[in-house]
């Protein structure tokens, strides 16, 4: 029997995600909502830290340097807001949290490379998510096609304004 945590848990669950281990170069491609609007920006680093795979709450922390300032994040794999994880790079590691890598630079922060299926890995079919993601596209489409009609009609009603004013000029 389900405790009623689970059953709470596994409404908000995505049905998959993408294996991600500690090494890996990944992608994370996340919604940002700015005002009225949204858009999905890409985090691209190295996962340091992942944390209670098989959870709701499974997360991974991504470091990267950027205008040579460390950058760490920490994405909530099922969180509705991330919207694909793709892994780049796949490296030998054995430890679980690589945190010594923070106080590494330049060549020293390589790891050797492991050769995977990139297909396999980065192949996760969520339906839902994809629908979403179709469902706001034509609900962007179609603000897209109302507001054009708009203008139309608009520039429509001016030129009409226009060409009655002339026909006015030319009775006088």
């Amino acid at each position: 029997m389900e405790s009623l945590i689970q059953k709470v848990q596994a409404k908000y669950k995505k049905s998959q995600v993408v294996d991600v281990q500690s090494g890996d170069t990944v992608k994370v491609y996340q919604e940002i909502v700015e005002g009225s609007k949204k858009r999905v920006q890409m985090f691209e680093g190295m996962v340091i830290r992942v944390t209670r795979k098989g959870s709701l709450t499974n997360s991974i922390t991504v470091r990267k340097v950027a205008s040579g300032v460390g950058v760490e994040k920490s994405f909530m794999l099922h969180a509705p807001s991330v919207v694909k994880v793709e892994v780049t790079k796949r490296t030998k590691v054995r430890r679980n949290y690589l945190t010594y890598m923070r106080a590494r630079s330049g060549k020293s922060t390589r790891l050797s490379g492991v050769s995977f299926d990139r297909d396999a890995v980065n192949s996760v079919v969520d339906e839902k998510a994809e629908a979403e993601l179709a469902e706001a596209k034509a609900q962007q489409e179609a603000e897209h096609a109302a507001k054009a009609a708009e203008e139309a009609a608009a520039k429509e009603a001016e030129e009409a304004k226009i060409a009655a004013a002339l026909a006015n000029r030319e009775d006088a």
